[in-house]
């Protein structure tokens, strides 16, 4: 401010104290014997003469209340209030309710922490909004820009009790739009229905649009894993099935759905958030997006069509999930909710469902250790196939007798590896040998190896449970974190999965001393472990100490069934059926298979030729 300023000012001020202080008009004196006395309830202040008429006071509408009654209709006079909050409390989870939307505004487990050991929350305040989106009067209203009115208090409620929580928006008529919640004194499901009251006529002949926008927040060690495993999946009625977005996208994915749905979930690693519906939506729109912050792993949107027909006979009645991804509980929610737990793809799934579930929940029951719960696991899953295991035993067993003359070819067929395999057909054909024989067992074990891909990183009781050297069964057990990350491995060492991989380099050595592959194909067999050993540094260390097991265990069976397998006496057996085949006509699909070669043998020929 200038000098020019503060002498303005100062004249103003000079000039207003005069004017005040000589001519300022002269404030009347009420006469005493002509005073009425107003009543205390009066809104108006002001003393009025006993010459005046008393008429009601009517105040015009503000401008803001025009402008409330202009976008709201007749639910103005639920467009204003005071945000209060309600908390319910049961065995599993707290639940903050807030009148504002009459919404469920935050959602904490009581069982469960991140993995900084703070507590579980699944959404709170701005990071989550749901409600419904209607039309009235030709105005579009969100339930989440309405304050409703309860008379609900907090509550803790035991496990035996259960609580209904009612919202109302009220309209001018004197109409309602309620929600009621009922909360139960355990589990993770809340119900919710929505109770239309003398409202016809006030809400148009058009669906309702359900809205549930959420930032999924991160709870996992793992972003990166935490991001590929959120998606959005729904129960299509059409298809009595279960679909979802990709789950590894990072970038925008969206799916219009026009077919009936009976529940939506929000699915993160091992928690989701859902509703579902007692008659399905009519159609829906879902989308997830990978948000910036990394304090969420993604952005998950939803709009779901509620016909106005089931809001008005008060059928629009749902259940919020609001809990653990365990397939214990998810069997029993609803319709394939259990699909919220990935079990893998067809039979892999089938093996986890009916094999490797039931046996993980039996020794659960009685056992509090996750590694040794697994080891008991590897020692069940290798007694179920140890008869596949023996007869692939038998079968390297029966080529570890032929090596002697397997060699003996390869060496009178030197460089020739056709003619070789030719003559080496020919061998197992008067020796009853099918070569194949061991590969049968060993592919019928795949699908049990696969499904644990599934099974473990996907487990939520191995969450947070430590064993040895690993804290968290449920991710990578890391024994030195990198100052660089190596492409295709990460940024540390997990050290089950070294084990793993040295343990399945051991095993194949030693499988390879009785086998007879020979060429690239005997080295080709060690690339996997390796390949592993990169793949699987980033997963579950449950699931690679359970491959580590496996391959303990396979040892143990070999050494033991070589106590059991007499090689003189599979010698014997196998010169009895070289006498008893000496005139057989070779079999029709060993025929073939020479037919195939001769005519491989052939081809090499000629190329050779034209060179």
């Amino acid at each position: 401010m200038d000098r020019n300023q503060i002498t303005g000012l100062i004249m103003m001020l000079v000039l207003l104290t005069v004017y005040f202080q000589f001519f300022a008009p002269e404030v009347p004196q009420p006469d005493p014997n002509n005073t009425v006395i107003v009543d205390s309830v009066a809104t108006d202040n002001t003393a009025l003469s006993s010459t005046q008429e008393i008429q009601p006071t009517v105040e015009p509408d503000s401008l803001q209340n025009i402008e409330l009654q202009g976008k709201f209709g007749v639910f103005a006079p639920s467009a204003t209030g005071q945000s209060r909050e309600i908390i319910i409390e049961n065995e599993q989870f707290i639940l903050t309710f807030d009148t504002k939307g009459g919404r469920v505004k935050k959602v904490e487990l009581k069982e469960h922490l991140t993995s900084d050991d703070k507590p579980v929350i699944l959404f709170e305040g701005n990071s989550s909004d749901m409600g419904f989106l209607f039309t009235s009067a030709n105005n579009v209203i969100s339930t989440s820009d309405l304050y409703f009115t309860s008379r609900a208090t907090n509550r803790q409620l035991s496990p035996t009790e259960n609580t209904e929580i009612t919202f109302s928006a009220k309209t001018t008529n004197g109409g309602s739009l309620e929600y009621v919640y009922t909360v139960f004194g355990r589990g993770y499901q809340v119900g919710f229905k929505v109770v239309p009251k003398n409202i016809d006529g006030v809400i148009d002949n058009t669906d309702f649009n359900y809205f549930w926008n959420s930032q999924v927040r991160k709870l996992e060690l793992d972003l990166t894993d935490s991001r590929n495993r959120t998606t959005i999946k729904y129960f299509s009625v059409a298809d009595d099935d279960v679909d979802y977005l990709t789950e590894t996208s990072t970038e925008l994915e969206e799916l219009q759905l026009d077919e009936q749905l009976k529940w939506v979930s929000i699915k993160q690693k091992f928690f989701n958030t859902a509703i579902i519906a007692e008659s399905p939506f009519s159609s829906g729109f879902i989308q997830t997006d990978v948000p910036l912050s990394e304090s969420f792993v993604k952005q998950a949107d939803m709009r779901l069509t509620v016909p106005v027909g089931d809001i008005k006979t008060g059928k629009a009645n749902f259940t919020y999930y609001f809990g653990p991804n365990d397939y214990n509980i998810l069997d029993t929610v609803t319709d394939g909710f259990w699909k919220n737990v990935t079990l893998g793809w067809g039979p892999f799934g089938l093996v986890n469902k009916y094999l490797v579930i039931p046996i993980f929940n039996f020794l659960d029951a009685y056992l509090n250790n996750y590694g040794l719960i697994i080891f008991l696991l590897v020692i069940a899953i290798r007694l179920i196939l140890a008869p596949l295991t023996f007869s692939s035993h038998m079968s390297m067993a029966k080529m570890k007798v032929l090596k002697p003359e397997l060699d003996e070819i390869k060496e009178r067929h030197d460089g020739d590896m056709q003619k070789a395999q030719a003559e080496q057909m020919q061998l197992y054909q008067k020796v009853g040998i099918n070569p194949l024989s061991g590969c049968f067992p060993l592919l019928l074990q795949m699908p049990i190896l696969l499904a644990m891909f599934y099974f473990f990183p996907n487990a939520i009781e191995l969450r947070q449970q430590s064993f040895l050297w690993a804290t968290d069964l449920s991710t990578y057990d890391s024994i030195l974190n990198l100052p660089f990350t190596i492409p295709f491995y990460g940024d540390h060492i997990s050290l089950f999965t070294l084990l793993m991989t040295a343990s399945t380099i051991l095993y194949t050595w030693s499988n390879s001393q009785v086998q007879t592959v020979q060429g690239p194909m005997k080295s080709i067999q060690y690339v996997m472990p390796i390949m592993f050993l990169f793949f699987l540094n980033n997963y579950a260390s449950g699931l690679t100490y359970y491959y580590f097991l496996t391959n303990l265990a396979s040892f143990g069976q070999i050494a033991l069934f070589r106590k059991f397998v007499d090689e003189d006496s599979i010698k014997q057996k196998l010169e009895e059926n070289r006498k008893k085949n000496k005139n057989k006509k070779v079999s029709g699909f060993q025929a073939r298979l020479q037919e195939a070669m001769k005519a491989s043998q052939e081809q090499q020929r000629k190329r050779k030729n034209k060179k």
